[in-house]
């Protein structure tokens, strides 16, 4: 069932979801190679303490650690450990917090110093799909035109689409439904409405799409061990259009 949201609930979903941008932002600054991605996780929950906010992931379902790291060719739920980062490689974070009940979601892939073009063309193309899913999040539109925009874009690009993980609704829960593919044919699925709150997020892989996960139960990482790239936001659909609630505001 698609839960829609009051115009008070989604004022009281920008809290974490702005928190979830602020967290996005420092971290991305303190990425260089040398560091493991375990720092990544502590500098996550001292910037959170400091903001009196919760990181929502640790414990989920059994989750292990506050934030997910993927390095390379982990696609998502990179579990946070001594592995230590080197030039060229990529890294997506991705954080969720709760604040009062409510919980907010996002996602950046990030660079470690200089990173080949044809990995830039990668992160590239996965965030631009990212912003031309947004533009289709629209009241009356289909939920599939999301997904058939991102599709249209990354494989144009020469990328692929990953199958088999989704974007959700979000809300008192971090996952709820709708579950929103990032591929398909247009003007299929439910019809957006007013008050949706929406995580969406590509998980776009340099070679082919398909994905495995590792022994530790979490990790997802490309078969063919490919590059992948993974940008998420957190929208409102209101009366005023579709809203990107993990932003920075001045």
């Amino acid at each position: 069932m698609i839960y829609l949201k009051s115009e008070k609930e989604i004022e009281q979903i920008k809290k974490p979801c702005r928190i979830v941008a602020e967290l996005l932002c420092d971290l991305k600054k303190i990425l260089k190679p040398g560091i493991t991605t375990n720092y990544i996780n502590e500098q996550a929950e001292s910037i959170a303490q400091k903001k009196k906010a919760k990181l929502a992931f640790k414990g989920y379902r059994g989750f292990p650690e506050s934030i997910c790291t993927s390095v390379n060719e982990e696609v998502v739920h990179g579990i946070p450990s001594s592995r230590i980062l080197k030039e060229g490689d990529i890294v997506g974070i991705d954080v969720g917090i709760v604040v009062d009940g409510y919980y907010g979601d996002g996602a950046v892939t990030a660079a470690v110093g200089r990173i080949s073009p044809d990995i830039q063309m990668l992160m590239t193309a996965t965030e631009k799909s990212l912003y031309l899913g947004i533009e289709q999040a629209k009241q009356g539109n289909r939920l599939s035109n999301i997904s058939h925009a991102i599709q249209s874009h990354v494989e144009l690009c020469g990328f692929s689409v990953v199958r088999d993980l989704v974007g959700h609704g979000i809300g008192k829960n971090l996952h709820e439904d709708p579950q929103i593919p990032n591929f398909g044919l247009p003007n299929q699925g439910p019809i957006l409405k007013e008050g949706m709150v929406l995580a969406i997020e590509p998980m776009v892989a340099k070679g082919s799409w398909e994905v495995e996960i590792l022994r530790n139960g979490w990790t997802v990482v490309t078969k063919d061990k490919s590059f992948s790239a993974h940008f998420e936001h957190t929208v409102a659909i209101t009366s005023k259009g579709v809203k990107i609630l993990t932003v920075c505001e001045d």
